[in-house]
């Protein structure tokens, strides 16, 4: 709901307009071919570490440091900035229904609070919880593109959004920025795996599935939507609406009803929800492996006793959340334009920095173990290839995604790097204080230690 109410539409109108299903349908094909190296990989490499296991193991220690570090900063900074759209989301919706006015950070804390229980406990919990939001989410979308299908569109159900000259109008660099923005997140599949009954089939399992289900869903609903519009019409009607992100629930009032618009509504608070317990338990899990193998504070890399979570790395994140909440109320920033835009594009920017460093590790952790050509070698170097020309692309319009100019522009992106840098650095001085600590890197804490 987040990605289809509030991120495609912005794409839509600033990229390549009805042509966005088709770059969906891209981005679908480069995350598959990632998808076949990194799932190799993962049948051997079962830790919480995901991306950062991942580097260490296929390129070393040093690369390995500077990967933990990043996904620390990436899934940080998505998870927090989450919480300026969910307080705006949410004064939003009890505003215009139960004439309610509160400011936007009074409902971003109170998320904190709840995210706060249940990222402690254990995983099982939250999953059952995202589990039945999204399933709410998905039949709400479904309702309406039926609807949409039934009474023809705007001009008639039409497929000229799969056409060249329409995908390739516009500015399509900004249209598949905004579509691998809507899968960030997918990529966790990994760090879950010394939770998961049995990884090394699961895990596979659920990544590739993540792909085509969220991919087949996103292109199927935003052609919809685009047939629901009229191709011709889209982008002249997005921009008469005084809020793009309005665009999901004025189709929902004209196809259907205003109460499935009221129901988005309610869902779309809840899907923002979602993502915050679905980037804190990330986040928390990152804190956790570095904690464990010495990139990090030690107690980070705690569980605890009865829950069997990572408590520690989760008390971690929660208290960075309220922090940078705090100060964004405090200067009376705007919470979607500010907070959920700067910090969640870093966290895209560093997440796709990730899966690029990935895909390059794959050929390195083969080389001597073997392994079939196809999967360990051409599929990780071509999708490693396809998500740096994406990295380069998010970089070069990083100000036209975050509306960030000037200084502030080259500050955000560049905290990427920063964070790589040390991260390299702590596991270079590792190497040479912890010789042996620093060869155990990627592997886990019982592995290393055997």
């Amino acid at each position: 709901m987040v990605a289809i109410a509030g991120g495609f539409p912005v794409g839509m109108m600033l990229g390549d307009g009805a042509g966005m299903p088709a770059m969906l349908l891209t981005c679908v094909a480069i995350l598959l071919v990632f998808a076949v190296g990194y799932t190799a990989m993962a049948r051997h490499v079962v830790t919480a570490g995901g991306f950062y296991a991942f580097a260490a193991r296929g390129l070393g220690g040093v690369a390995g440091g500077a990967a933990g570090l990043v996904a620390v900063v990436a899934y940080n900074a998505m998870q927090v900035g989450i919480y300026g759209m969910f307080g705006a989301a949410a004064r939003a919706l009890l505003l215009h229904y139960a004439g309610i006015d509160l400011p936007w950070y009074l409902y971003a804390l109170l998320a904190v609070a709840f995210v706060a229980v249940l990222g402690y406990r254990q995983v099982d919990l939250s999953a059952k919880i995202l589990s039945v939001l999204v399933v709410c989410e998905y039949l709400a979308v479904l309702i309406l593109d039926a609807a949409i299908l039934r009474d023809g569109g705007a001009h008639g159900v039409t497929l000229v959004s799969f056409t060249p000259a329409v995908a390739l109008s516009g500015s399509p660099a900004i249209a598949i920025l905004f579509c691998f923005a809507g899968f960030m997140g997918f990529e966790a599949t990994t760090i879950y795996g010394e939770e998961a009954k049995d990884p090394e089939r699961t895990i596979p399992r659920a990544t590739y599935l993540s792909v085509l289900l969220i991919g087949g869903f996103y292109t199927f609903s935003l052609w919809c939507l685009v047939v629901g519009a009229g191709a011709d019409h889209l982008v002249a009607h997005l921009r008469s609406l005084p809020d793009p992100t309005r665009f999901l629930f004025d189709m929902a009032d004209r196809y259907v009803g205003r109460w499935l618009s009221a129901l988005m509504s309610v869902l779309f608070v809840t899907s923002v929800f979602a993502g915050l317990l679905a980037f804190h338990n990330a986040a928390s899990r990152y804190f956790y492996a570095l904690g464990r193998e010495g990139l990090l504070p030690a107690r980070l890399g705690r569980t605890h006793s009865r829950h069997a979570s990572p408590h520690v790395g989760s008390v971690t994140q929660t208290v960075i959340a309220a922090i940078l909440v705090t100060l964004f109320a405090l200067t009376g920033a705007n919470p979607v334009l500010t907070l959920f835009s700067w910090l969640t594009n870093v966290g895209t920017l560093g997440v796709i920095a990730l899966m690029a460093l990935a895909s390059l590790a794959v050929p390195g952790f083969f080389a001597r173990r073997g392994g079939p050509l196809l999967r360990t070698r051409i599929a990780p170097l071509a999708a490693a290839t396809a998500l740096l020309i994406v990295l380069v692309l998010a970089i070069l319009h990083f100000d036209v995604l975050t509306g960030s100019t000037g200084v502030l522009s080259i500050l955000l992106p560049a905290s990427v790097p920063v964070a790589a840098c040390l991260g390299a650095l702590r596991a270079w001085h590792l190497r040479r204080t912890d010789p042996g600590r620093y060869r155990g890197l990627g592997f886990g804490l019982s592995e290393a230690s055997n």
